[in-house]
């Protein structure tokens, strides 16, 4: 059922120059979805569809700062976070959430590693998202890599998905979403996994290079659901139905990992 509020969300993730990704598809999604997007900036990234250049960390008590000044005014129905940087924002982050918005829906995406291949998180910050932030987690939305660098082993077929979300929720997760698109074969299968048993969302695969942002975007939507009062199943599904027209309809910008097209539903 839809509240009738905007359904505001809090994001706590890294600036994307290139706007396909981090906080600026955060904000074009949950706007898109008809949500009310809230910021916490953790990292400054110079970037665009054929990698990452350089990344300035915001000092953690900056970070906090703006969570504060959100939650103090503005409030939220549910949180978002993406690149958290370093081991100290994480902890600092957590801290957080736990002190000021227990219940609220909550969804992880453990940023690791960009599309392009670079490297977005230190060692500290790893540990610290197993141990802090996993067990504060309505929805881990990782993909192939990272689900193998928290859950450990390798995931090749469906069976490797279900094993890395049940090991999540045994890390403390309530319910992990274990994306299908680096697996081979025509159609992109999504393993959702919750109290309520396993799910699977088949989609046919969409062959393209313009996947930039792809994870930030499609856990910005689920968050933006959920704020608005949709179930978590029900969100996922929305969410992944609105990514998938979002990447058939790429703009085509850049030379590397384009954009996907986060506003077509505005323009419908």
């Amino acid at each position: 059922m839809e509240h009738e509020h905007a359904g505001r969300v809090l994001v706590i993730a890294g600036s994307d120059s290139g706007g396909g990704a981090g906080i600026q598809a955060d904000i074009k999604a949950i706007a898109a979805l008809g949500g009310y997007a809230t910021t916490a900036i953790t990292a400054i990234t110079a970037q665009n569809t054929l990698g990452v250049t350089a990344v300035h960390p915001v000092p953690v008590d900056i970070v906090i700062a703006q969570m504060t000044a959100v939650l103090d005014d503005i409030g939220t129905d549910a949180i978002k976070t993406g690149m958290l940087v370093n081991e100290a924002i994480v902890l600092a982050v957590a801290d957080l959430i736990e002190q000021r918005a227990p219940g609220r829906p909550f969804v992880l995406d453990p940023v690791m590693v960009a599309t392009s291949g670079d490297a977005l998180l230190d060692a500290g910050a790893e540990a610290a998202i197993r141990d802090r932030l996993l067990p504060l987690a309505t929805l881990v939305t990782p993909n192939f890599p990272e689900a193998e660098r928290l859950a450990g082993g390798k995931i090749e077929d469906i069976d490797g998905q279900i094993g890395a979300a049940e090991a999540l929720m045994e890390m403390g997760a309530r319910a992990a979403l274990i994306k299908g698109g680096h697996l081979p074969g025509k159609v992109a299968r999504d393993v959702l996994v919750s109290s309520r048993g396993m799910e699977l969302i088949e989609r046919p695969k969409i062959e393209t290079r313009h996947t930039h942002g792809t994870g930030c975007t499609l856990a910005s939507a689920i968050a933006a659901l959920l704020a608005r009062g949709y179930s978590l199943p029900d969100s996922v599904k929305h969410a992944g139905d609105y990514l998938y027209e979002a990447i058939s309809r790429a703009p085509g910008f850049g030379a590397g990992h384009g954009p996907v097209d986060h506003m077509w539903m505005i323009r419908e």
